[in-house]
């Protein structure tokens, strides 16, 4: 397979996991059919209405969304089409650079990752590169090398969308009974959260290799700005489920964190992303994340889960992959009959390799 100058040599260092995949299509592939969903749609205009049923009927929606899917999409979220686009272009020039520069110049914290050094089979690879930038770096002049630009727009983006997930997250919290006893605002700021900027090169290996594996966020929301091309998937109830794109929608996702601190009220959901065999996906991640020595607890008793660290949590997450090739998650933190169920989770995960 000939790639191009910009893109990681994904085939040419990782070809032996893939000796079992033609390596080009000479025929035209049948796409895997896949139900296409329409994720719930909330128009947070309603958040400013003067009229306070309308507020509560959208704050209402935000949570029942977050229990039932664990994914929706806002609209009128209050980052300007032109803020969108003027990243999107920006983002695109970052990753037509040459491979060399991405991966030795050290741009945006050193931050560039491509495809996956841990992959020992098809299923735990992931054909996409990224750059995974720490917020606190993202107004560093020195991050950004040739692409001065990039820094202008980005700094406006991120805390655009840093902005928006406080505001979400603070009207999940209330829904709990919180109020303002356990604000998002005190554990959460920009030394811990994330913007990950994404491409996912067209694949004419196999629709069957995953441009992002399955997984759920280690976070408490994302929120995701992606372009048309689609490729995102969902599991909705034991089956997965193509999410459509929507030009003028951002799309936000329950992370970890909240699903043990909402004790299973709102739900992390498993999600991946397919590879398209003639385009190539751009989209930006927002991770909300709380300082890593901050508690993860439920406030509703009695617990599902133990009581543990942001830092805990990372760590043990990064053991399992380390150890296993996949994530296990929340499961290892359950407080009944935890040893059994993480085993059997464990089993379940690795039966898909």
């Amino acid at each position: 397979m000939v790639h191009s100058e910009s893109d990681p040599p994904l085939l040419d260092h990782y070809g032996t996991l893939f000796s079992g995949h033609s390596t080009q299509c000479d025929e035209p592939q049948s796409p895997v059919t896949m139900e296409e969903c329409q994720l719930p749609l909330i128009d947070l205009r309603a958040l400013t209405s003067d009229d306070e049923t309308v507020r509560q009927a959208c704050a209402a929606a935000i949570c029942k969304a977050s229990s039932e899917w664990g994914f929706f999409q806002v609209v009128n979220h209050g980052i300007s089409p032109q803020l969108v686009e003027k990243m999107r272009s920006e983002q695109v020039k970052l990753f037509q650079a040459p491979f060399e520069t991405k991966a030795r110049s050290g741009l945006l914290n050193n931050s560039y990752r491509w495809g996956s050094p841990r992959a020992t089979c098809p299923d735990q690879f992931s054909w996409s590169e990224a750059f995974h930038v720490p917020l606190t770096k993202v107004s560093d002049e020195a991050c950004y090398g040739e692409f001065t630009s990039l820094r202008e727009v980005m700094t406006c983006f991120a805390a655009a969308m840093s902005e928006l997930s406080r505001l979400l997250a603070r009207i999940l919290t209330e829904n709990l009974g919180h109020g303002k006893q356990a604000p998002i605002d005190n554990i959460c700021d920009e030394t811990t959260c994330f913007l990950r900027l994404n491409h996912y090169p067209a694949c004419p290996i196999s629709p069957e290799i995953t441009g992002l594996v399955p997984h759920t966020d280690s976070d408490f929301l994302t929120i995701l700005c992606q372009d048309q091309v689609g490729g995102l998937q969902l599991m909705k109830g034991s089956e997965w489920v193509t999410v459509k794109p929507n030009k003028d929608a951002l799309i936000v996702n329950i992370g970890d964190l909240f699903q043990a601190w909402s004790n299973d009220v709102y739900k992390s959901v498993e999600h991946k992303v397919v590879t398209n065999a003639t385009k190539e996906r751009y989209s930006i991640a927002y991770f909300l994340c709380p300082y890593y020595d901050s508690s993860i607890e439920s406030f509703v008793k009695p617990s599902i889960y133990r009581r543990f660290t942001f830092r805990e949590y990372r760590d043990q997450v990064q053991e399992d992959v380390r150890k296993t090739g996949y994530k296990v998650g929340l499961p290892r933190f359950l407080l009944n009959g935890s040893e059994e169920n993480t085993r059997l989770y464990t089993r379940s995960i690795m039966a898909k390799s």
